[in-house]
């Protein structure tokens, strides 16, 4: 599990924390390795990594579960999780959560979406508050913290959304997002609006330029920004080498290729530390092992990386 909480971090740093969104305990190390503070379980794309389908309402919270149970217990950053709109009612949303909770998230996003088919459809304000309170209620006594999160328009329901993530807030989510804002005058409105730590959503280029800096945000009370890139550069790059690999009918291209690691060769062993692994198993006796794959020696772990301890990943 992480060793610090995500709330610890917020609570500590001077900066707004840039969350990339993740979906599997590969690109949750490859976050981690460059730097990034935290991450943010993406519901979309551990649909499609996970299940092979759209975001669409077809992953469950058994998958999202599972996934964030093996993230948070191999990684040493802290792990924010989607769990759209609870999969069902308050009851559920208050299991959701405390499942959730076990599997080692440090926040939970709860959308106000009224149909998964059709998130922008935003359910009645009373019965999106309903399961804002059992979330809550779940949340007692761990460390785990509420991101509300609503699906309103900010071009014509701006106001509506703003309403119910101030209210939210009142009752005693920590975080709220206002999710489909892109924009610096979409930040400063809901920073007039709404109380509290605000995390804003997928930050994107707008015509070739930021739409928005973490360091633009931050004093509006955004301390807490997301972004997608993950699997679209998983994909770029599988697809790259496939390309090469399928031309030449091998592997020719992968192991020759230096990459931004700096390792050659087919296997991405490297890049999680397997030396470590046997460093720990070393302080319980016995002479230290050499990692090797069906006998062949493994690289180092790449330098200019982070490398957290092992004891953070187990």
């Amino acid at each position: 599990m992480a060793k610090k909480s995500l709330s610890e971090l917020l609570e500590s740093t001077d900066h707004c924390i840039v969350a990339p969104c993740v979906y599997d305990c590969a690109s949750m190390r490859a976050v981690e390795m460059v730097g990034f503070e935290a991450a943010m379980l993406s519901g979309g794309e551990v649909s499609i990594a996970m299940n092979g389908v759209i975001d669409y309402g077809f992953s469950n919270l058994t998958d999202i579960e599972w996934i964030c149970s093996r993230i948070t217990q191999t990684n040493a950053i802290p792990l924010a999780a989607d769990i759209e709109d609870g999969f069902g009612g308050p009851l559920a949303v208050y299991r959701s959560t405390k499942r959730m909770i076990a599997a080692g998230a440090k926040a939970l996003q709860l959308e106000d979406s009224g149909d998964m088919e059709n998130s922008t459809s935003l359910l009645p304000r009373e019965k999106y508050y309903e399961k804002v309170r059992a979330a809550l209620a779940a949340m007692e006594g761990s460390d785990c913290f509420l991101i509300a999160r609503t699906n309103a328009d900010p071009e014509t329901e701006m106001e509506e959304g703003c309403e119910r993530m101030r209210a939210a807030v009142e009752m005693g989510a920590k975080m709220s997002t206002v999710v489909r804002i892109s924009t610096m005058d979409h930040a400063k409105i809901v920073s007039e609006k709404v109380p509290g730590w605000k995390m804003f959503p997928d930050v994107r280029d707008i015509n070739g330029k930021p739409g928005v800096t973490a360091e633009d945000i931050y004093p509006l009370g955004f301390n807490f920004l997301t972004m997608h890139y993950t699997l679209k550069a998983a994909m770029d790059g599988m697809l790259e080498h496939g390309i090469h690999n399928y031309a030449q009918q091998g592997c020719h291209y992968t192991c020759q290729k230096e990459d931004a690691t700096k390792i050659t060769g087919m296997s991405a062993t490297p890049l999680f530390d397997p030396h470590s692994y046997m460093e720990l198993e070393s302080r319980f006796g016995g002479d230290k092992k050499d990692f090797t794959i069906v006998g062949n020696a493994v690289e180092d772990f790449p330098e200019g990386f982070v490398r957290s301890k092992i004891d953070d990943r187990l």
